[in-house]
This record gives C-alpha cells, structure tokens and sequence, in this order.
C-alpha cells in the first residue's frame, strides 16, 4: 500500500491498527481517547519502529509486543506534553530526508491521515488472526449462555449488562458495546443503552465482545414466559434477511449488492420499510464494523474476512458474527444451548439465533 500510494512511512497510533499490526498488542490506558500511548511507524522498506515515552516504552515491550519486532523509540514525556508535533517530528527524523509521511488517524496538519488505505490491508485475515478470532467467537457465544441462564424477570437492564459485561469478562473479554431492551423498549430503539427499565416479558441483549483488538457481534432475544406469535413471525422473518446475506456474503460480492439483496429480503418477507431503520451490518475484525453495506458501498467481500450481519424488524433482531471462507460463511459466534431457525436459500440450510423463553424451556 505504502509504495501504490507513494507514501514513505506511516504512523499508526489508533487502539484497532496497534493491535492488529502487533498480533493484539494493546496501546491503551486511557480507553476514552482514539489515541493511544504509543506509536508504530512502518517505512517502504519494511522497517519498524515504536515510539512512546519513558512512561510507557518499556511496560510495552515487556508486556505488549514482542520485544526484537520493532526498534524501540522513546523519548521524554515532559517533550510530548510541550510540543503537540513532537511525536510526527520524531517519526520524519527517522525517514529520509524530504520524505512523505502519513499517519492512520488526523495527528497533524501538514501530515495526511490515510486510514481508510490503512483498513483494506486489515481485511484479510491472516491464519493467526482467523485462530483468534474463532476461539473469540467460541467464547462469546458459551459466555451469553452463561449470562442468559442465570436471569431473573425484574431485574434492570443495567442490572443485566453488568452481568453480561462480567459474563465475557470471565472469559477475558471486554464488552465495548453493551445493549439491552426490556419490552416497550424493544421496538422504540435500535441501539437501547441499558436503563432502570425493568425485565417483566421480554428481553433483547447485544454485545460486541473483544479480545487482543479483535472483535464479534452477538444478539440474543430471550422471553420469561410464552413467545408471542407476532414477535416469533418477526424474529423469522429478520432470520430470513439473514440468511439471505450470509448467503449472498461470497468474495467478490459488493456492498451495494449486498444491501440490495437485504432490501429484497426484508420486501418479500412484508417489511420493506425496515432497511431504512437501521443498517444490516458489514466487515468486521479490528473495528466493530470496517465497512457497511450500503446503496453505494462499492467494498469488495474477500475471502478468510469477517462479517456481522444484524437485520432488525421493529420488535426483535438477529446477529452473528462469522467469517468467509473458502467453503462458504461459518458462523463463529453461536451459543451453544441457544434455540436456532433454520432457513434453506437454494437448499443450503443456514441457521440465524432464534428466541429463548424461560417457560417450560420452550424455544422458537
């Protein structure tokens, strides 16, 4: 990329690109910044340096990246603090003299940000990152098991997702989107941040779990009593736009052929206002989405790359997390004690979560 692009060196400094150019390495203390404590620049040549001060330099190359990958570059904190460029100067020093320098995300003026280069080399996942990020899947999908068994009618929503956040916690996973809906707030909105709401009838949870940078997305509808009719006709319809995309979700494939299909789908299932209420999701790995399908997306679906796919119809939802191969989608984040709906598209069988009720253990 960096010689298509003629750009002699690049800096990376956001959490998502240090850890998928150090093998899930993490450069964050302070989480409510994009900005982490260190820096990695990698030149034309293949040359690669990190860059952080005496507080940090260090503590990263015992605990965080492997300490003969990259040349160690340190320098004061009191000279970070008082020159904002200082880091960008530091890097260009190590360049040639003249040479052109970029960075992933906006540090400097004069300097350019190139991330969305930076991301299609992250899309292909390497074997390492195709291990991780199964065992990740796996974990996830045992960890909401876990959690959803252990729930009680009545309890909050922000009850709940402190028992999902510590759910994956145990499993060492972090949580850095937690959703949860309790019935009225289901359908009033598509992205619930967890309230007082109390649990009485029926219950939406949404993670998106990380490991080592890496990262899935997972829904789960859970009922305390009797699944009603209209919301089990609506889970299986939004199951049938998901297996539409898995379906369709092969190398090659377009992101605008893809929400094209999905607006299809949802159309012929009755609902075709519904793509309009909420996006179906996209690539996946080191960012919760790297791209969306949208009208105009022209992104290409490569082989060994992730996806999580997340139709909603007001009401209910379904999402997974897999990864494209050469033998088709595989799903890596399915719960194993979790009810499914099974859905044939040209006679290939794809399974979408379904709905648990806590009554008699009756599924849908």
């Amino acid at each position: 990329m960096l010689e298509r692009e003629r750009i002699d060196g690049v800096l990376l400094n956001a959490h998502h690109n240090f850890a998928w150019l150090t093998g899930g390495g993490s450069n964050g203390v302070d989480t409510n910044r994009e900005n982490g404590v260190a820096s990695l620049l990698i030149d034309r040549q293949g040359k690669r340096s990190i860059l952080a001060n005496n507080i940090e330099l260090e503590r990263l190359l015992c605990e965080q990246i492997p300490s003969d990958a990259f040349v160690p570059v340190g320098f004061r904190w009191q000279d970070e603090k008082g020159d904002a460029s200082m880091v960008i100067k530091k890097a260009a020093s190590l360049l040639r003299t003249g040479a052109v320098l970029a960075t992933d995300i906006p540090m400097h003026a004069r300097t350019p940000a190139i991330e969305l280069k930076i991301a299609s080399c992250r899309y292909q996942l390497t074997r390492d990152e195709l291990d991780r990020i199964r065992n990740l899947g796996r974990d996830a999908g045992e960890a909401m098991d876990c959690v959803i068994a252990s729930l009680i009618p009545g309890e909050s929503e922000i009850e709940i997702a402190e028992k999902l956040r510590s759910g994956l916690g145990r499993k060492a996973l972090t949580s850095v989107v937690t959703l949860v809906a309790a019935d009225d707030r289901i359908p009033r909105f598509r992205h619930p941040v967890p309230t007082s709401n109390r649990w009485i009838n029926t219950l939406l949870l949404v993670t998106c779990a990380k490991k080592s940078g890496l990262i899935v997305s997972l829904s789960r509808v859970v009922c305390a009593g009797q699944i009603p009719d209209d919301l089990r006709a609506r889970t299986e319809a939004a199951a049938f736009v998901n297996a539409r995309l898995i379906f369709a979700t092969r190398p090659g494939t377009r992101g605008k052929e893809l929400y094209k299909i999905a607006a299809e789908a949802y159309a012929e299932q009755g609902f075709p206002d519904e793509i309009d209420r909420h996006h179906q999701g996209g690539a996946a790995g080191y960012k919760t989405r790297d791209w969306v399908a949208h009208p105009n997306s022209t992104e290409v679906v490569q082989v060994d790359q992730a996806f999580a796919w997340n139709p909603s119809i007001t009401g209910t939802k379904v999402e997974e997390t897999g990864i494209i191969t050469s033998n088709g989608f595989e799903i890596i984040t399915a719960s194993p004690n979790f009810p499914q709906i099974t859905i044939s598209v040209d006679g290939l069988d794809l399974r979408s979560p379904g709905i648990l009720s806590l009554s008699k253990g009756a599924t849908a």
